[in-house]
């Protein structure tokens, strides 16, 4: 009897005095947010935007001259290979251009201090100079220079996390000076 009653009253809870249905119905509400969104989306699909696909390379192989140890050398190289049709040449007389890392560098600078003379703040620099130049010495881009800066605060008691969050922001970036090291290249004019 009681689960008879308990399905009736499930059945009709629901239900309005009058008989229609008083539950909530389910409409689409779009928040402005969303409009915007959308809109954005809509005019960068109009304007042409696509994202950046593998890098076009005006040469057919290159040879990295760089300390063998560089890790920038070596995700340079990665790089080129897997995402250009461009070879990496093992010695400098099968390349057609040579890409002579001449200095990586890491800084790290003081920025602020705290009012007991402890650092709160550094500055990690990341520079990287270059040159790039074919077998008969011909220099299609002379010696310059990417240097990259990232501030992050300091904190005594976290000393740990705070040697990985440097670790880290150098490895970011050397990855962001292998891509502009990519642009700088697709640009050269041979």
């Amino acid at each position: 009897m009681r689960t008879e009653n308990g399905r009736r009253k499930q059945r009709h809870a629901g239900r309005a005095a009058d008989g229609s249905d008083a539950r909530p119905r389910l409409s689409f509400i779009l928040h402005p947010s969303s409009l915007l969104l959308a809109a954005t989306a809509l005019l960068l699909a109009a304007c042409g935007f696509q994202l950046r696909g593998p890098a076009a390379l005006p040469f057919e192989t290159m040879y990295v001259l760089a300390a063998p140890s560089s890790p920038f050398a070596n995700q340079l190289k990665r790089v080129v290979q897997s995402g250009s049709g461009t070879r990496v040449a093992d010695k400098p007389a099968d390349a057609q251009v040579i890409l002579h890392i001449l200095n990586e560098l890491r800084e790290k600078q003081i920025l602020s201090l705290s009012g007991g003379g402890r650092v709160r703040e550094f500055q990690l620099r990341y520079r990287v100079s270059f040159r790039l130049y074919d077998n008969k010495n011909r220099e299609y881009i002379p010696a310059s220079e990417i240097v990259l800066r990232r501030d992050f605060s300091f904190n005594d008691a976290e000393v740990l996390a705070k040697e990985t969050e440097e670790a880290l922001l150098y490895r970011d970036m050397q990855t962001d000076a292998v891509q502009q090291m990519l642009r700088r290249l697709q640009a050269t004019r041979i």
